[in-house]
């Protein structure tokens, strides 16, 4: 039984981010902290709202692939290269504020801090890892295994047990989940009706209830991978 972890809480190595020089930001609603290729200026930390992490694919279609809040870090950095660009947007489904760390200066207080080095590669490490599993779901499962992987990241990152089911505690529409499956409305809507017909899941106050979470994992081979890399946050 999934139990609902935290995602939100910065370690406190890189609470110590918080130490180097910084600029307090603004976003509305809809707008982009950054575009996938611009050029890397900054990474940033979410204060309050939340931030959609995606891209959109050649078809024009959006694929969405974490929501980040507050706490977290976002910015796909790599640091110490050169000319680096995001690899994928960050747009804000609230109003936000956050902190931005310059590259430079993030470069800088890495070479200084050894430990706030390590805690920074360790959380990119694990940045990496959920969207490399995220795409390999979403390649090597087919359009189940996108829905199924997608329901499962959603218990982990935002499941309340209930019972013998799990409550995703967050309010998504149809078309919400179609862009973290990369599909369209219209076929997600046909998997979670044969899901509710099942007696797999269920609607409960505008909230997915996941009554069966083992069949959705036997259903896809799932792995077992840990919680930290299986996650939408």
């Amino acid at each position: 039984m999934v139990k609902k972890t935290p995602g939100a809480e910065i370690s406190s190595e890189l609470k110590e981010l918080l130490s180097i020089r910084h600029l307090t930001k603004e976003y509305k609603k809809g707008a982009y902290l950054f575009r996938e290729g611009d050029s890397v200026k900054g990474i940033y930390l979410l204060r309050s709202g939340k931030v959609q992490i995606g891209k959109v694919t050649p078809e024009g279609r959006e694929l969405t692939l974490r929501i980040c809040g507050p706490g977290q870090l976002v910015g796909e950095v790599t640091v110490f290269s050169e000319h680096p660009l995001y690899m994928l947007d960050a747009k804000a489904l609230e109003d936000v504020s956050c902190i931005k760390i310059a590259i430079q200066d993030l470069e800088d207080a890495l070479l200084e801090n050894a430990r706030l080095a390590a805690a920074f590669m360790k959380w990119m490490g694990i940045d990496q890892q959920k969207t490399q599993t995220k795409f390999r779901d979403l390649m090597l499962h087919g359009k189940k295994g996108a829905l199924y992987s997608t329901l499962i990241r959603l218990c982990n990152s935002h499941g309340l047990e209930k019972g013998d089911a799990i409550l995703i505690d967050l309010v998504l529409t149809n078309q919400d989940l179609a862009n973290f499956c990369g599909m369209t409305r219209e076929v997600v809507n046909r998997m979670l009706s044969d899901l509710k017909k099942e007696g797999k899941l269920s609607v409960v106050d505008g909230k997915l209830l996941v009554r069966d979470l083992r069949h959705l994992k036997e259903e896809i081979n799932c792995e077992n991978c840990p919680i930290s890399f299986c996650r939408i946050d």
